[in-house]
C-alpha cells in the first residue's frame, strides 16, 4: 500500500509540472474491475492526451489515449470525443494492451468544471490476449486557463 500512495503523490506532481489543462477523478475501472483513477487531460494540436493513474484490484493501471476527435456537440458546453492509446496494469500479472475511448462531457461555463461519461473497450494482448467491452468510467475534472 505504501508504493501505490507513493506512485500517485510521484504522478499528482508529475501532472502539476506537465501543465495539465484539466485535473481530476475518474470513476470506474479497466475491464469491470471498479476503482478510481487520478484523470488529466493535456492540450495536444487539433486533439487531446487523457491520462488516467488507477489502482484497481491492489495493483496500478495506466492509460495514456489520444483524443484525436474532440469536438462540441451543439454548443460550446458539450462536447464529445473519440481516441486511442496504450494502457497497461501492474499488479500480481503485468497486462499491456490497447484501448479505444469514446466520451461525452459538459464544461461548466459558471465554474471551472468538467463532468464527463466514457466507454473504453481494451484488446489485452500480453499476458493473454483477450478482449473486454465492459470498462465504463464517470470523470469530474478542474478546469485550468480556458
Amino acid at each position: 500500500m505504501k508504493k501505490l500512495l507513493l506512485i500517485s503523490i510521484f504522478a499528482l506532481i508529475a501532472v502539476y509540472y506537465a501543465g495539465a489543462q484539466e485535473i481530476g477523478v475518474r470513476f470506474g475501472g479497466t475491464n469491470g474491475a471498479g476503482g478510481v483513477a487520478l484523470d488529466g487531460v493535456f492540450g495536444a494540436g487539433p486533439g487531446r492526451i487523457h491520462a488516467d493513474l488507477g489502482i484497481y484490484n491492489g495493483g496500478v493501471g495506466v492509460d495514456v489515449l489520444w483524443d484525436f476527435i474532440y469536438k462540441p456537440l451543439g454548443g460550446e458546453a458539450f462536447n464529445w470525443y473519440l481516441g486511442a492509446g496504450p494502457t497497461t496494469y501492474i499488479g500480481d500479472d503485468f497486462w499491456l494492451g490497447v484501448c479505444g475511448e469514446i466520451g461525452l462531457e459538459y464544461r461548466f461555463n459558471s465554474v471551472p468544471i468538467s463532468l464527463g461519461v466514457d466507454w473504453r473497450p481494451t484488446l489485452w494482448v500480453i499476458e493473454e490476449t483477450k478482449f473486454g467491452a465492459d470498462s465504463f468510467g464517470l470523470c469530474a475534472r478542474f478546469r485550468f486557463g480556458k
